[in-house]
């Protein structure tokens, strides 16, 4: 799998992979896309491979990971594939979310993260962008753009990637209502630092 910078199109292709050579399940249905940002679109972030200390520390304006959810004889394992990370690809989401999110660093403050969850079966075909973001305002490319064909919806849509990105603090709804919801609705459900470590362990498993 060819690497662009374009980390919500890696993850895109990314889930296609991990479909395609048997490591998901064969819909995908294992696998849900996450964004992470917040009002001010300033996500501290650790291990990451641009940042330009020992620990990796980075501040994106958005970062984007898949996050594969399985359950085997009522054991919950969980792991987190992140392009940009220096950590073991895939990590243990208990140990990504200990060393690289590091919750309790910004809880209270506007640096605070939050997380729009999208099962990855509604994000493949609801996902769409026209790259526009990767241009400056005279139309001029500020990095190249991957060689395939933009990414569009299978309902047409050429352009929504400002709706995954979008998030704020009143988005956040209650765990269970949640943990459903993620499951239909296209642009997911956001969490916060205090429900992400419980959110992927009260999912009932794989939905179609």
């Amino acid at each position: 799998m060819s690497l662009t910078d374009d980390t919500e199109e890696n993850v895109y292709m990314l889930c296609k992979e991990l479909i395609r050579t048997g490591v998901a399940d064969p819909a995908g249905t294992d696998l849900y896309v996450v964004f992470i940002s917040n009002e001010e679109k300033k996500v501290p972030l650790w291990h990451q491979k641009a940042g330009h200390s020992d620990d990796g520390f980075i501040c994106w304006d958005y970062h984007v990971i898949c996050i594969q959810s399985r359950r085997s004889k009522g054991e919950v394992l969980d792991f987190v594939w992140d392009l940009d990370s220096d950590l073991p690809f895939p990590s243990p989401f208990i140990q990504y979310v200990s060393d690289a999110i590091q919750p309790l660093s910004f809880s209270n403050s506007r640096y605070a993260r939050l997380f729009r969850v999208i099962h990855a079966p509604v994000f493949l075909r609801s996902f769409a962008s026209d790259r526009s973001h990767m241009k400056d305002p005279e139309g001029n490319w500020i990095q190249l753009p991957p060689k395939y064909e933009p990414i569009v919806a299978e309902d047409g849509t050429t352009d929504n990637l400002n709706e995954y990105i979008m998030m704020c603090v009143e988005d956040v709804a209650d765990l269970e209502s949640m943990a459903n919801d993620v499951y239909y609705n296209k642009y997911g459900v956001v969490v916060n630092e205090a429900i992400l470590p419980k959110f992927f362990a009260q999912l009932p498993g794989p939905h179609t």
